[in-house]
């Protein structure tokens, strides 16, 4: 198979965290991420030979595998709580992935909640159904700080699997960046007031149509 040709992409922006926390919303269900008008960044840890093919190649492939589920997180934080800062076994390759804005509108307005929703779903019957048919996963947790102390806002991931999974391993993906080193680094800057930590500049990001606002139940959000 022909190497796919890497974009040209600036590195993640990021900034300290104490300057971003104050900025964030503090309840609520909302989608934090770094983005522009063409691009959003998601976050994925891998064991070692899945994550270097994926820097390398600028696609998933080798040993990833495409029979199984894949979650995406758009923020940061929450891919670090999840991984233990890259510490957990399996997890120790931290990617950056730069895909397509209109491909990740897409993946959100094809998930289906994880869990049973009265408000959006006619019964439990139909849930399960639409959530057997789905080619994405849509899970809302509990964010955590640097410290993983829970908090009242709520994280987005999202899980991907079949066609979809293969458009976004292969075709959506614009760029891939092994951050390992400053997740290796930014982990040794927590501290209890984390005045060194600096982590991705990231705010809410906006979904324009409204169908997609209220099936992922957004909280409403203005700087």
């Amino acid at each position: 198979m022909a190497q796919k040709l890497k974009f040209t992409y600036v590195r993640l922006i990021t900034e300290p965290y104490l300057t971003q926390v104050n900025r964030w919303p503090k309840t609520g269900r909302h989608v934090l991420a770094q983005y522009d008008d063409q691009s959003i960044v998601v976050y994925q840890a891998y064991r070692t030979i899945i994550g270097n093919f994926a820097a390398t190649h600028g696609y998933f492939g080798g040993e990833f595998s495409f029979d199984r589920m894949s979650w995406i997180k758009p923020n940061f934080l929450w891919m670090m709580y999840r991984s233990g800062w890259r510490t957990k076994t399996g997890q120790e390759v931290v990617l950056a992935i730069w895909i397509k804005r209109s491909a990740f509108d897409e993946i959100l307005k094809a998930a289906v909640h994880s869990s049973f929703v009265s408000e959006l779903y006619l019964d439990r019957s139909a849930w399960q159904t639409a959530l057997k048919h789905s080619q994405v996963r849509l899970q809302w947790d509990p964010d955590h700080d640097p410290l993983g102390t829970k908090l009242e806002r709520r994280a987005i991931q999202l899980g991907l699997r079949g066609r979809v999974l293969a458009a976004y391993a292969k075709d959506w993906i614009l760029n891939i960046e092994d951050i390992s080193d400053f997740v290796q680094k930014q982990r040794q800057n927590i501290k209890s007031d984390c005045t060194q930590l600096i982590t991705p500049r990231e705010t809410v990001y906006s979904v324009f149509e409204t169908e997609t606002q209220e099936k992922l139940r957004l909280a409403a959000w203005t700087e």
